[in-house]
């Protein structure tokens, strides 16, 4: 199968990101900075381009600026317009109607002239703001060979999280008998395993003219929320549709796969990052995560005890990217972003600082995400005392302090 040609590909990068305020105060989810380096969307595109497939269209809609700084400035050198490879940013522009996207279904449906200019045979609809690494050759190849309407990525996840996630009822050969949306109790389990549910992973493969078949029905239904996993998606199975469900493999086999959706879920994802032994590998030279490489120097670390002995740059159990400097402060499993600077005295520990943070001279820095061009003042103390903390900063369920871009301090 000649995937260039045969496949295109729709992001779906417009989600609001609530439940990540602040960190989506002033950019989408899909633009969040996550892992020191890169941006959330950088996963999916890096996904595409390591899959072979170029012909992509990005959705934006909410606080999109960001966004689509990003794409320009990392990602248009990936692509060679002459031999049909692209990559679109399309803003929502209320092209079909007065609304703006009223879910994922109607997001694709007023973009459907995209698909109709060329009508490829396949659509791969994929979600903007997850964590993992799939090479969707696989899957492209399963939904060609069992002839399906659609395919639907999905990936085992415990049974008590069923309440976060859209779940698919599949039988023994993995035809698609039902979606739940996050239901709260009686989930639908896995077959032969109880204790786990099948999570839809907001990866769909279409026919490209069934796609714009249902999309068409859909628009025209006055009481559908125009959503894939509450509306388009139940409908297909219910009329006898072919919906097949494709079970996740990751590179090497790694079924590691994250929506972090949540302050707690998006601050746990980068501790797993600095432990010894991460589920979530970085470092595979045979699948780059890319993303916009700026021209900062090599970190430092430096201080080797001062005058007095104590003044020591130490990191352990981090990550620190380039252009960060840890002049004289103890850094602890932490992500330290590009050009960042942790000061004498100073300590950050099970922490996460964005790009352009600066830390303060003998300042006490724990269990806390700080965006980008944040200074902390000398003698700050921050996450050791979540009454505090909650006085001046958004504090999450787990207790995981946050402060938002360009805080000023008094």
């Amino acid at each position: 199968m000649s995937f260039f040609r045969d496949v295109e590909v729709i992001i779906l990068a417009g989600g609001k990101g609530e439940r990540l305020y602040p960190l989506t105060k002033d950019r989408s989810k899909p633009a969040v900075p996550f892992g020191g380096l890169y941006r959330i969307i950088d996963f999916t595109l890096s996904n595409c381009v390591n899959s072979g497939l170029k012909r992509i269209y990005v959705l934006s809609q909410y606080k999109s600026h960001s966004l689509n700084r990003h794409i320009q400035r990392g990602w248009l050198s990936f692509f060679s317009y002459p031999m049909g490879e692209f990559i679109y940013n399309i803003p929502a522009q209320q092209r079909i109607g007065n609304s703006w996207y009223e879910g994922t279904a109607d997001a694709v449906f007023q973009n459907v002239y995209t698909l109709q200019q060329d009508m490829r045979p396949y659509t791969l609809i994929l979600s903007g703001d997850h964590i993992y690494q799939m090479h969707y050759q696989e899957m492209l190849e399963f939904h060609r060979e069992l002839d399906a309407d659609i395919t639907i990525g999905v990936v085992p996840m415990p049974v008590k999280t069923a309440s976060e996630f859209g779940i698919i009822k599949a039988n023994s050969d993995m035809a698609v008998e039902g979606f739940q949306e996050k239901p709260k109790e009686n989930p639908c389990t896995m077959p032969n395993d109880p204790s786990r549910i099948l999570v839809s992973m907001g990866i769909y493969i279409f026919n490209t003219k069934v796609l714009i078949k249902r999309l068409i029905e859909d628009a025209k239904l006055k009481n559908s929320s125009h959503d894939f996993g509450k509306d388009i998606i139940p409908r297909m199975v219910a009329s006898g549709a072919k919906v097949i469900a494709f079970p996740f493999k990751g590179i090497m086999r790694n079924e590691y796969w994250r929506d972090i959706g949540t302050i707690d879920a998006y601050y746990e994802a980068h501790m797993d990052l600095v432990s010894v032994t991460p589920q979530f590998n970085l470092y595979d030279p045979k699948w780059p995560i890319h993303t916009v490489y700026s021209p900062y120097p090599p970190a430092k670390m430096v201080f080797s005890g001062g005058e007095d002995g104590k003044r020591i740059g130490t990191v352990l159990d981090s990550i620190i990217c380039d252009g960060a400097i840890v002049s004289g402060g103890k850094v602890e499993r932490s992500i330290i972003s590009p050009n960042v600077r942790v000061n004498s005295y100073a300590e950050v520990s099970d922490s996460i600082l964005m790009e352009g943070v600066h830390i303060g001279r003998s300042s006490m820095v724990k269990n806390t995400i700080i965006d980008k061009y944040v200074k902390i003042p000398p003698n700050s103390v921050i996450g050791y005392d979540r009454d505090e903390d909650r006085k001046r900063f958004d504090v999450s369920q787990g207790g995981i302090v946050t402060i938002p871009k360009f805080t000023a301090f008094d």
